[in-house]
């Protein structure tokens, strides 16, 4: 894919994304802050942040495969975190005091990213895990958190972001992985998924 026409393809994942009914309602989202060949994040993050809505980033643990999503309060905020020896902008390790989501009230959108996605809601991460973990983890309430509907045992609906170029019949999966709710490919459908048994595509 050129820069062009993944900067196209973004726009209209954002444009869609935006007026998705499940971004809408949800008061608390789990954004992940793109890389140059993933669809882009940073005009969703904005838009979140302009309505109030209180968004969370991941901060990744390099010895292992555990993440958080930690809150973020505005794009000079996100502008000024540092990155990790991937290139990749988070919450620095030694910070203690950002909101940590699953332990204030959880998540009720999760954006998950991947190098490929299916018509069953099954996708294709980096190898480590991260967020297969973190959404078996959003299942089950911390002790003493605070409890919401998002804290609930299905956890926070789940949408992938996705190019066209990144849509395939099948990929592969383990018994870990979490299947998604719906996926921000460009393309129309209406296709089976592990949470309501619906996939809705954005477009």
């Amino acid at each position: 894919m050129t820069t062009a026409e993944r900067a196209d393809q973004s726009a209209l994942i954002t444009e869609k994304l935006i007026k998705h009914p499940k971004f809408m309602c949800s008061k608390r989202i789990s954004i992940y802050l793109s890389m140059p060949e993933e669809p882009s994040t940073w005009e969703i993050l904005s838009s979140a942040l302009r309505v109030g809505k209180a968004c969370f980033v991941p901060r990744y643990a390099s010895n292992r495969t555990h993440m958080d999503m930690l809150r973020v309060t505005s794009m000079e905020d996100v502008l000024g975190l540092p990155r990790t020896k991937w290139n990749i902008q988070q919450p620095a390790m030694v910070e203690t005091d950002r909101e940590d989501a699953l332990q204030t009230g959880g998540l009720d959108l999760v954006l998950v990213p991947g190098l490929a996605f299916d018509s069953h809601g099954n996708r294709l991460g980096r190898g480590k895990g991260y967020y297969d973990t973190f959404l078996h983890r959003c299942r089950i309430p911390l002790p003493g958190a605070l409890q919401t509907s998002s804290t609930e045992s299905l956890g926070p609906y789940t949408i992938g972001l996705a190019f066209l170029e990144m849509l395939y019949p099948s990929v592969p999966v383990h018994e870990h992985d979490v299947e998604g709710d719906g996926s921000g490919g460009e393309r129309k459908g209406r296709l089976k998924s592990g949470r309501e048994h619906l996939l809705k595509m954005l477009c």
